[in-house]
């Protein structure tokens, strides 16, 4: 690597000697940020090394050898190498990275990276068909048509909480590979890999769901306030990254797509069958699921937000009922209260990276 940084191709981290000569053999320079469009910028490459080995490193090569013949010559034992000191020198670069450049250059590779995944013209084009089909459906609805508008928050936390798990659970296994590959060859630590893809997640994650709140809510007719409009994308936006680190644990500790995706797809189906909407009266054997399902937190704070104090009652018209028991989607303001439902929300954030982070390391590598 010594020789490769003299001749100026020198690689932007710690990377495995072997692949970074096989890039160089076939005439990829992987350590500058140059694309190689032709066979003819390929070939300059590799005229590069060559001349380079022949003013350089063929000199060196001959005088050792001569060197190494005379030393045998003189008292018959084989000359010594700069292997162990050419691997001392690999693990002293490596360990003289600090934890903040790895994780600046893998954030900086994964937004890059990214950016062409999130905002695919399918998937963008998904979200806008969902958003303005949604606010045809329920456009300019009524406060008072209550069973309409809890329809529309439900669809809210359904489509967000299978968009965001789906497309996360994909993620580690489809980078299983690669991420074994520099693992083995230490091109950074676990801690800094996953920190810069959670941070790189962040801006990336918002976008999508900012534009679909802004086009449903207003088309919708929802709570035509500031205050009501920011707190609802609040909302979405926590339930979203929540969501997504369910997606990111399951593919984490199941590392095949389709395994992973069925699960996924089994454990958001129990989510929202236990959220409020459909069932409000859940058996007692599977009653906890609630609690554990970030769907239903997100639609008691979606109703909070679009009904406060006791609107929801008024409207519902339990009151002129006659009967004692409380409608559905009250019980479900009166069975947890807002700051729970948000403590639940942040706890399982930061609980499913953290079990995500536990599965990749029981990877061997």
């Amino acid at each position: 690597m010594e020789y490769f940084r003299e001749v100026g191709f020198v690689p932007r981290f710690h990377v495995n000697p072997a692949d970074f000569m096989l890039d160089l053999a076939n005439g990829a320079n992987g350590c500058v940020q140059i694309e190689y469009n032709s066979e003819a910028d390929k070939s300059n490459v590799k005229q590069t090394l060559v001349s380079s080995y022949n003013r350089v490193l063929a000199p060196k090569v001959k005088a050792s050898v001569e060197a190494a013949l005379a030393a045998v010559a003189a008292t018959g034992n084989p000359p010594t190498t700069g292997t162990q000191r050419s691997t001392e020198q690999e693990q002293k670069d490596h360990s003289s990275i600090s934890w903040f450049t790895q994780f600046t250059i893998l954030l900086r590779r994964g937004l890059r990276e990214r950016r062409y995944e999130t905002f695919a013209s399918l998937r963008v084009l998904q979200v806008l068909a969902a958003s303005f089909l949604a606010g045809s459906m329920w456009f300019h609805s009524s406060i008072h048509n209550v069973r309409d508008r809890l329809g529309l928050l439900f669809f809210i936390a359904i489509f967000w909480g299978v968009f965001a798990s789906f497309n996360a659970v994909f993620t580690f296994p489809q980078e299983r590979a690669i991420f074994i590959k520099e693992r083995s060859s230490g091109m950074y630590t676990l801690s800094s890999y996953f920190m810069a893809r959670t941070v790189g997640d962040l801006p990336m994650e918002f976008v999508l769901p900012s534009v679909f709140t802004f086009i449903l809510y207003w088309m919708a007719g929802l709570r035509p306030e500031i205050d009501a409009f920011l707190l609802t994308l609040i909302i979405l936006l926590a339930y979203v990254l929540v969501a997504q680190g369910l997606g990111l644990v399951i593919g984490a500790a199941i590392m095949d797509a389709k395994q992973a995706s069925t699960v996924v797809t089994v454990t958001m189906l129990a989510f929202l069958l236990t959220a409020g909407f459909y069932v409000q009266h859940v058996p007692g054997c599977i009653s906890w699921l609630k609690y554990v399902s970030f769907t239903f937190y997100c639609y008691r704070l979606l109703i909070g937000v679009q009904y406060r104090g006791n609107e929801l009652d008024q409207y519902l018209g339990s009151h002129s009922s006659g009967h004692g028991q409380r409608p559905g989607e009250e019980a479900i303001l009166t069975q947890i209260t807002v700051r729970e439902s948000i403590a639940a929300l942040f706890i399982m954030f930061f609980g499913y990276r953290i079990l995500a982070y536990i599965a990749l390391r029981r990877i061997k590598v």
